[in-house]
């Protein structure tokens, strides 16, 4: 039986009129990029888009999103979940709305976590979703899980970074320890790869569909890596398979002497 193929994107940060751009770089022609390179190599079986899905929050920029996920893959399953960039409740509105927060597909039981803290850059787990988190993982006892969030739930060894760590981590990762069917916790927000493990259980970050930051650096840094996304293939047994796909042979404009953004 071949595994469920699952693909991340995230921090695409488009703009609700096309040309965005984050630090010099377009934002709507690196999604492109890598939705070709997508397009190219991937027969995914659905989509999951890791938030900061715009740079706006409006409405048009996720309606615009989708049309650009469905130019490439029409009859793919599309989930989202929200970042601090983004407006839920402008998601919502959009006229085909995406998965959001759970579903279990390829016998693999998968939540979507809302980490946002209205207005600011750091994150947090509201009682409700922890709640819930909790409830969804107990009623798939049997089906190995993943849990994704916006937002980093352990540090990345990046400090102007790490200050935006799930301010509530502990009662996050007390869910997680009481199932130990969890096989992985995967977020974007720090626009750079990470890899680690945490008693068993993967902690993976996916590179952004557009800039990326510089890893290991206490200070804001734009690092020369390239725009890309993460490939999942997750087997019926709860083994999984990961890796990051880049573009490759490109040239972007990006400001890399940026002290923010």
């Amino acid at each position: 039986m071949r595994p469920f193929r699952l693909l991340q994107i995230t921090d695409c940060h488009l703009g609700s009129q096309p040309g965005e751009k984050l630090l010099g770089l377009d934002t709507d022609q690196s999604l492109y990029d890598v939705l070709q390179l997508l397009q190219a190599n991937e027969a995914p079986d659905m989509i999951l888009a890791t938030g900061d899905i715009s740079n706006d929050g409006g409405v048009a920029s996720y309606e615009r999103f989708i049309h650009i996920i469905e130019r490439y893959f029409p009859n793919t399953p599309l989930a989202w979940l929200p970042g601090n960039h983004d407006d839920p409740m402008n998601m919502d509105q959009v006229a085909t709305l995406p998965i959001e927060a759970h579903c279990v597909r390829g016998g693999w039981n998968m939540i979507f976590l809302d980490s946002r803290i209205p207005m600011e850059e750091g994150g947090e787990l509201h009682p409700n979703e922890l709640e819930r988190l909790d409830k969804q993982l107990a009623a798939y006892p049997r089906l190995p899980a993943m849990v994704f969030l916006h937002h980093q739930p352990v540090p990345v060894g990046s400090a102007w970074l790490d200050q935006y760590v799930v301010r509530n981590h502990q009662s996050f990762f007390e869910v997680i320890d009481r199932h130990p069917q969890v096989k992985s916790i995967g977020w974007g927000h720090v626009h750079q790869y990470f890899e680690s493990e945490r008693k068993g259980v993967k902690l993976i970050a996916t590179p952004s569909t557009c800039v990326q930051f510089l890893p290991n650096s206490d200070d804001f840094g734009v690092d020369t890596a390239m725009p890309g996304y993460r490939r999942y293939e997750l087997h019926a047994n709860g083994h999984f398979d990961s890796d990051v796909c880049r573009i490759k042979d490109k040239v972007y404009k990006i400001d890399f002497a940026s002290s923010g953004y």
